[in-house]
Parts: C-alpha cells; sequence; structure tokens
C-alpha cells in the first residue's frame, strides 16, 4: 500500500510538471526596435505577471497550455496577444501612445511603475534646457539667478533643496551631483545634457531608494538619453535679445547595422544670448555628445557614451531693491557689472549589460569626469566695502573616476515577481 501511495504521488508530481510551460519573449518599441526595459507582462484574467529585463527579455510561466498577454508600458499603446505552449520565444512590438489617465490602473500586482515621464510627455512642451525638464517632475520646482550656465535652485515637496544637497541626479548612471563643491554640498549642474536627447525621466521622492545611494535625501531624478534616431534632426531658434539656438542630432551608422543591433548618435547644441539685461548677459553654452550601442547578442550589450560642455556668461547676478526703488537703476540694471562666471564639464563612460546563463543580469559601468567650475558673486554689493565692492570668486576643478555595479534577478514568486539586487560602487576624486 505504501508503494503504491508513492507512486500516485510520483505521478500526481509529474503531471503538475508537464502542466506548466514556460513562455519566453523579448518587449521592443516599434519605432526603432530599442529593447524596453520595465515593461509589464501579464496574463489575462489573472493577477499573475513579470516585467522585462534590461534586454527587454521576459519569462513566465504558464499552466494551462494557451493563455492571453497584456503587455503594457507607460507611453505606448496596450497590446493583447494570444500565446501557448509551442510559442517558443516570441517579439513583441509595442507603438508609441498618448498617455491616458482613464487608461492608467494601479494595482498591487502589476509591477510596471508610474513615477516616470515618458518621450511622449517631453513633446508636449519645448525646453531649452535640460534643468527645464525637471519642472515636470510632479512637485519639484527651480529658480534660476546669477546667469545661465549656473545651476538651478531645486525645491521638492516643501523643501529647499538648494543646487542639488538632498536630491540624486543621474544621467545614464552617471552622477551629476559634485559633493563638497564650491557653491555647495550636492551641486548638480544639468546643462551638459541636451534637452532633445531625453528619452525617459525617472523619479522618485523620499529617502527609500536604497540604490540611489547619497543626497537621496527628499528624492532622485534620472535621466536616460535616446540610443538611437527615428530621423536626423537639424533645429534652429532666434528670439529677442540676440538670442539663438540650435540643434543637430545624427545617425551615424546605417539601417543594416541598427537591425543588428548596432546604433550610434552625435549630437550638438549651441546657446547664445544677451538677456533683456542693460549690461548684456553674453550667455554661450556649447554641448557636444556621442554614443555607441551595441548588441552582441541576446546576452551582452555594450554602451559608449562621450559628452563636453562649455559655458560661459557675464553680469546677470541679483540688485538690490533699494536701488531700484530709489531710481539709482532700473529693474534690468546692474551694480556690479563684473559678476558672471564659466563652467566646463567633460564625461566619458562604458557601461557592459550581461546575462548570465543562471538568469542573473550583471551590469558594469566605468566613467570619468572632469569640472571646472568658477564663479564671481556679489551678494552685499558695496556694504562691507563701500571703495572696491563685496565681491566673491569660487573656483574649482575635479577629476572623477568610478566604477558602478548591479547584479540583479527577477524570479517568480507565486503570482508575483521578486526582484533581487547586489550593488557596489566606488569614486577616486581629485581636487585642484
Amino acid at each position: 500500500m505504501k508503494v503504491i501511495s508513492s507512486f500516485l504521488a510520483f505521478c500526481f508530481i509529474v503531471q503538475i510538471a508537464w502542466a506548466h510551460h514556460t513562455i519566453k519573449g523579448t518587449v521592443l518599441s516599434a519605432e526603432d526596435r530599442t529593447p524596453l526595459t520595465g515593461a509589464f507582462v501579464g496574463i489575462v484574467g489573472t493577477s499573475k505577471g513579470t516585467i522585462t529585463n534590461e534586454f527587454g527579455q521576459f519569462e513566465l510561466v504558464i499552466e494551462d497550455p494557451a493563455v492571453t498577454l497584456t503587455i503594457s508600458f507607460l507611453g505606448f499603446s496596450e497590446k493583447t496577444i494570444e500565446v501557448d505552449e509551442h510559442s517558443g520565444s516570441i517579439v513583441i512590438l509595442l507603438e508609441t501612445a498618448a498617455i491616458e489617465l482613464a487608461q492608467l490602473r494601479i494595482s498591487a500586482s502589476e509591477m510596471n511603475s508610474v513615477n516616470t515621464i515618458s518621450k511622449l510627455d517631453l513633446k508636449l512642451r519645448p525646453f531649452n534646457s535640460s534643468q527645464e525638464v525637471l519642472r515636470i517632475v510632479p512637485g519639484l520646482f527651480i529658480a534660476q539667478h546669477a546667469g545661465g550656465g549656473k545651476a538651478e535652485q531645486i525645491f521638492l515637496r516643501g523643501f529647499d533643496l538648494d543646487h542639488g544637497t538632498d536630491i540624486n541626479i543621474t544621467v545614464d548612471g552617471l552622477p551629476v551631483n559634485m559633493v563638497s563643491h564650491a557653491h555647495g554640498q550636492g551641486y548638480a549642474d544639468l546643462h551638459f545634457l541636451i534637452p532633445e536627447l531625453i528619452n525617459v525621466v525617472d523619479f522618485g521622492k523620499g529617502p527609500y531608494y536604497t540604490e540611489r545611494g547619497n543626497l537621496n535625501t527628499a528624492g532622485y531624478v534620472g535621466f536616460t538619453t535616446k540610443s538611437t534616431l527615428n530621423k536626423q534632426i537639424l533645429k534652429i531658434e532666434a528670439g529677442r535679445y540676440n538670442t539663438l539656438r540650435t540643434v543637430g542630432m545624427f545617425n551615424l551608422l546605417g539601417e543594416d547595422l541598427a537591425l543588428k543591433g548596432h546604433n550610434a548618435i552625435a549630437a550638438v547644441e549651441y546657446n547664445m544670448t544677451n538677456g533683456p539685461f542693460e549690461i548684456p548677459q553674453n550667455f554661450n553654452r556649447l554641448n557636444l555628445f556621442a554614443k555607441y550601442t551595441g548588441q552582441f547578442n541576446a546576452n551582452n550589450s555594450l554602451t559608449i557614451q562621450l559628452m563636453r560642455m562649455t559655458s560661459k556668461w557675464d553680469a546677470s547676478g541679483q540688485i538690490p531693491q533699494r536701488a531700484v526703488d530709489s531710481g539709482e537703476i532700473t529693474r534690468f540694471g546692474s551694480i556690479d557689472p563684473t559678476e558672471g562666471g564659466l563652467t566646463s564639464r567633460t564625461d566619458a563612460s562604458l557601461k557592459l549589460i550581461s546575462r548570465l546563463p543562471s538568469g542573473w543580469i550583471f551590469e558594469n559601468q566605468l566613467f570619468m569626469t572632469s569640472y571646472d567650475f568658477e564663479l564671481y558673486s556679489n551678494f552685499t554689493f558695496f556694504l562691507n566695502n563701500p571703495e572696491y565692492g563685496d565681491q566673491i570668486r569660487q573656483k574649482e576643478k575635479r577629476n572623477i573616476t568610478g566604477l558602478n555595479g548591479v547584479l540583479s534577478k527577477t524570479s517568480g514568486l507565486g503570482n508575483n515577481s521578486l526582484t533581487t539586487k547586489i550593488g557596489y560602487g566606488f569614486k577616486i576624486r581629485r581636487y585642484q
């Protein structure tokens, strides 16, 4: 009797094992065939689902021989397909679409996050700098003072974050914040990023994101740039006060290589303006950008990225209200016309993402940053020194070399998924 019971239990286990099937697939953008990381793939009629990894890949165990899958990603049209145990590895293309609140669902069982700003949202309004993109983040405000080349003042959830003291900002994994900076801890100058290159903006509020590390007190904002362009772009904008802005964005590789997973783009941006001030601002900024992304096989991708920014401006500091009230100067006048500054930043990044045979995703990013800063400010004007004025000079030059790494894996846990992450990183800073 005991032998028969053991045999029946064995048959039952085998039957259950055979009743489970694994569906594998890849979710891509139909526009440029790039992988969509974090897309939600769920089984219709159940609460079971998963999200795509860094390669846009997913694995889903199904109990029935045939099921209907729903695939959704913020900024793309939801798609429904039927699959069965013989479907093998499938490729799913999602079309871009407007985000409608009526279609937005928030469920504890769905792991797709709504704390992102898609590239579709970025098309709804024009931006002259990436600092202005921060305004789209709910609850975040910025204010500019003392020149267009200086990092903006940031306010989030009622907190004054100065120029980045308590908010972690990154671009493609590169840290933007400069700790122990001459103009304040966490100084985050985003002007080196061309706004038309931004693909997705990820954000979070509060000190709840351990993986974001330092400066994540009030929240974080993470920018992801485009890896490919669906067309070449040349833009020229002009306005009052001798304002000029030009942007050029170009694909460097042909369609044949793009279909094989190799993309390279380059971009240039030039800004100039005198502003409405009686003493011209003489603001100039030049941005250069180059990025190569190679998908060598289904499990390995390499990204090489270079960025360069130079910026210079004059006489755009604050003025005392008493001088305007007395008629000494107009609201567009200046007390100290020698205020101004100059900054430059150079970034180089090498990022390798590999999918290990065990299912773990291994990311490694080596980066180098060189940053120069020089600012002339006059906060008290001639209060302390009536003859020569109270101008101060803040100057520094630093080089940063760092390595970031993440080892992660998403596995099934009942009707939900469990993601395990192990991270590491280090930085070497040299100051002058």
